[in-house]
């Protein structure tokens, strides 16, 4: 039988064992191998590893670490392309006793350098086609093991090294909300624990293969890679950026991948760009998480995708793992905008605490926390903010809490929703800002693909919901439709003041939305509905000026409405003082509510002047109105030195 034939195993496994929580990676990894030698156990292109070829590099490898390093627990770097070769160095470095920090080659070296650095890894395992790189970041040529180069006589049995589940698995660097990176400890058990909530709840099997589109520096590959090497399935790598959106569907399709795993943002890309006509005959179960998941999501996953497929939304963290699932089929309603993230697996309690940390009420708002042994160890090297995040139990018991910077909601029935970061709960001009419902309202507008909300404050006293959006073609939606669309079910405090419309939004490595990416706005006029109509006298050319500047943008045309071009209340009060100092004319608040537009404000401030100055009862307004340019900038000169003139006399 070929490494990678599609028939299904004589003897695939049961729920994964709560026993085998009490043992390490390499113990589980070993049981499988002796289990199932032949089958297929991972699969790069036309290079493909059984679990016996597999765990022969792997324990070469680890076998060369020991003599290289001994059997000092300690960081070693992983340099590799996503591929077959990569499972063997993970599980080799794991058989070692060592800890694993994955590179991503595609990274930009400065990051790779402060988490070498962070790390301190002793040195880096790589290939030959990446041995440059991890040259210059290593520093020392004796720092490198190419796995490409490896001694063949090397021992290729067991090293039988014993290993207890407490045991340092791997440093996770995330950036986590200031841009840093920072390492997250994690242990054999947190691993063991992640695989056994996966397997048990979406049914992985010996027959099962599962994509990896994840990088293996995230948790998400945690299924991709362990979910299938610890249950005789086969782990088949898919690098987006290199092979492209576009062949995933085919390649599904050739692999006859059964769990297609990918976080929200990839999952709508590619069911959006499906046509109705593929066809999955093998494909069982979606599984998203990592952002939002929306009504749409769930209604392109019932139109894209067969009906004997399931639809699995998650909630994890690096610190935390799997907290939550929440299983779609097609005959799950949906009724909600946000689709909630499920129910706790087991071992995991959800609390929901308010800023002082009290529980709060079924269907009340507060930052999720979740309770478990099997949480992350801490951060690397941080004891202080391992303490500060990951409460101790105040009995002195093994069961930690973590508080997670999200914010939820418990249905009564004890489903959480998922409402988004809590610092994406902000409050703007004294109101509390829901960026996650604006996000959701957002993706339901016809020709929106990708969207992101957030707070800017780019100019000092001018804080502002700025809406990213990328739309499905071109033209785009216009700031008007988009603003009009929103004003229908959101507040007028929710709707966003300005729309930035790109090609794509920035991902991170994981493909989620790279928030810290988003470029500030450009200042340029947006897209609206109405075209540009230049000012065609002084007065409108002046107020006009005023506006631009106001509004941080290059220009204003004169029929443009004040919403549509971002204005809000604040905003409004500050061109009207600005109209009062320059053109000393007695304008009321509201005056932007009753003449939106830079016309219609000229036409107020030409009422006000002539009435001010007496005008009314000598020159009618219209009159007023057809004079020249010439002749109106005089009489509004000659209005204006009046008004100074009983102010000095004042």
């Amino acid at each position: 039988m070929r490494p990678d034939s599609q028939s299904a195993p004589t003897h695939p496994l049961e729920a994964f064992p709560r026993e085998a929580l009490a043992g390490s990676i390499p113990d589980r990894f070993e049981a499988i191998v002796r289990r199932y030698p032949d089958r297929l156990a991972a699969k790069t292109g036309p290079h493909v590893l059984t679990y016996d070829a597999l765990n022969r590099t792997a324990n070469r490898l680890a076998n060369a670490l020991l003599a290289e390093r001994g059997r000092a627990q300690e960081p070693i770097a992983l340099l590799l392309p996503r591929s077959a070769a990569l499972y063997a160095a993970i599980i080799g470095i794991l058989k070692a006793g060592k800890m694993y920090v994955a590179l991503e080659p595609a990274f930009p070296a400065a990051r790779l350098r402060g988490m070498m650095e962070d790390s301190e890894a002793a040195l880096i395992v790589t290939n030959t086609p990446n041995a440059r790189l991890a040259r210059t970041l290593a520093g020392n040529a004796s720092r490198l093991l190419d796995l490409d180069a490896l001694d063949p006589g090397l021992l290729a049995e067991n090293p039988g090294l014993p290993l207890g589940p407490e045991a340092t698995a791997y440093i996770m660097y995330t950036s986590g909300s200031t841009g840093r990176p920072k390492g997250v400890v994690v242990s054999h058990r947190y691993v063991m624990h992640v695989v056994l909530s996966d397997t048990n709840a979406l049914g992985i099997a010996a027959d099962d293969r599962l994509s990896l589109l994840y990088s293996p520096g995230s948790t998400g590959s945690l299924t991709g890679i362990f979910g299938a090497l610890l249950n005789g399935g086969a782990s088949f790598p898919f690098d987006l950026q290199a092979e492209g959106l576009h062949h995933l569907a085919d390649w599904l399709v050739r692999e006859e991948i059964t769990i297609f795993k990918s976080v929200t943002t990839i999952f709508r890309r590619f069911a959006e760009s499906l046509t109705g006509g593929e066809m999955f005959p093998r494909l069982r179960l979606v599984h998203i998480g990592g952002e939002t998941v929306t009504h749409r999501d769930v209604d392109l996953f019932k139109v894209r995708f067969p009906a004997t497929c399931r639809l699995v939304v998650r909630l994890s963290s690096t610190e935390t793992g799997i907290v939550c699932y929440y299983p779609v089929n097609p005959a799950t309603p949906v009724q909600a905008h946000v689709v909630p993230v499920g129910y706790p697996v087991a071992d995991k309690e959800v609390l929901l605490l308010d800023d002082a940390g009290n529980l709060v009420g079924p269907d009340q708002i507060g930052e999720i926390a979740v309770k478990s042994r099997y949480l992350a160890n801490g951060y690397w090297r941080q004891p202080e903010r391992t303490r500060a995040m990951f409460l101790a139990d105040p009995e002195g018991g093994d069961v930690r809490t973590y508080r997670t910077g999200d914010l939820g909601r418990l249905r009564p029935d004890g489903c959480l929703e998922h409402l988004g970061r809590k610092d994406f709960r902000v409050r703007v001009r004294g109101r509390t800002v829901d960026v996650a419902a604006i996000e959701a309202a957002l993706l339901a507008i016809d020709n929106v693909k990708d969207v992101a909300v957030m707070a800017r404050e780019d100019r000092p006293g001018d804080e502002r919901i700025v809406a990213y959006v990328a739309s499905e073609g071109r033209p785009g939606p216009t700031a008007t439709a988009l603003r009009h669309s929103l004003a229908r079910i959101l507040p007028d405090y929710m709707v966003p003041s300005t729309y930035v419309v790109l090609d794509a939004l920035p991902q991170t490595s994981s493909g989620k939305v790279d928030r810290r990416a988003l470029p500030p706005p450009d200042g340029v006029r947006p897209d609206l509905d109405s075209g540009f109509v230049a000012p065609r006298t002084p007065l409108e050319n002046h107020v006009a000026a005023i506006w631009a500047d106001s509004l941080g943008l290059d220009r204003v045309g004169i029929a443009d409405s004040f919403l549509n071009l971002g204005g809000h209340s604040l905003l409004a009060g500050r061109i009207v003082a600005r109209v009062l100092a320059t053109l000393q004319v007695d304008l009321p608040p509201s005056v932007l509510l009753e003449a939106p537009t830079v016309a219609a404000m000229a036409r107020a401030v030409v009422q006000r002047q002539a009435e001010a100055a007496g005008a009314a009862g000598e020159i009618a307004l219209a009159e007023l109105e057809a004079l020249s340019e010439e002749d109106a900038a005089r009489l509004l000169a000659k209005t204006a030195l009046r008004g100074e003139g009983r102010e000095g006399q004042a």
